[in-house]
Parts: structure tokens; sequence; C-alpha cells
């Protein structure tokens, strides 16, 4: 049983000393110098951890973005709009006036907009909302959005 008892205490004493080696390696990266502090085997980690100033660094990455294209965003619109409960299919086309043609009250077209803003990861503000009344308006926009031209 003590065997068994010390070999549990060497391999956390091993993790915690990977941990700590971990820790200074951070610094190391963050401050782009050695790591002149010295964690002693008797440290206690919160201590260490709030005591180390690891100096906050924003990396960024250019990455190119996957083109879209304006078929593409015309089959999301139209299916997420197809998607909502109260559009009969059927009378949906691009021109399709939410109200007139639709019979959609404003409520359902507050939840169409927000169902293409979650669709499409961007929030579309209130002011251009109320002037997107048809898809055609809705994959225009989004279109503009994403620096499509047609």
């Amino acid at each position: 049983m003590a065997a068994m008892l010390k070999n549990v205490r060497l391999a956390v004493s091993v993790n915690r000393v990977c941990l700590r080696s971990q820790i200074c390696k951070l610094t190391t990266a963050a401050y782009s110098h050695k790591c002149h502090r010295r964690i002693s085997p008797n440290s206690n980690m919160q201590s260490i951890l709030s005591n180390t100033k690891i100096a906050a660094t924003t990396q960024r990455f250019c990455t190119s973005r996957v083109s879209i294209t304006i078929e593409e965003i015309q089959e999301r619109v139209l299916k997420v709009i197809k998607a909502h409960d109260t559009i009969n299919a059927e009378k949906l086309e691009l021109s399709s006036h939410f109200m007139n043609d639709l019979g959609l009250d404003s409520l359902d077209h507050v939840e169409i907009v927000m169902a293409i803003e979650d669709e499409f990861g961007f929030e579309i503000p209130d002011i251009d909302s109320e002037r997107l009344l048809t898809p055609q308006d809705l994959i225009r926009y989004v279109a503009d959005k994403e620096d499509i031209y047609d």
C-alpha cells in the first residue's frame, strides 16, 4: 500500500511540474523572453496563476472568407421563409409581398427577419428591416452585406 501511495504521489508531482512548465512557457511566449520566475515545488497553483503576469496579446489571422453566391443566398433565404409556420409555400415567390400577398402580420415579419439574422450571422437594424418586405429585398440586403454584386 505504501508503494502504491508513493507512485501516486510521484505521478501527481510529475503532473504539477508539467503544468508549472506550461505556465512558464506561456509567460515566456507572452513576454518574448526567458521566464525569470522560478516555480518552487511547494508553490500553490492558485498563487502561481494570480502572480504570473501574462501580457494579453491579440492575434489576427488573415483568412479568406468562403465565397457565397447569390444563388446560395436565394436558396437559404427561401428555405428560412418556407420554414416559417404561417407561410404557404405554394404562394411564395421572390416578388411576394409579406403582408399583401402572403397575409403575414408585423410580428410574423419580425420573426422572419430574426430567422434571416440567425441564418446569416449578422444583425439587421430595425430601420432596414422595415423596408425588407419581399424575399427579393432580403436577398439583395444579405448580398449587399456579404459584398456580393450582381
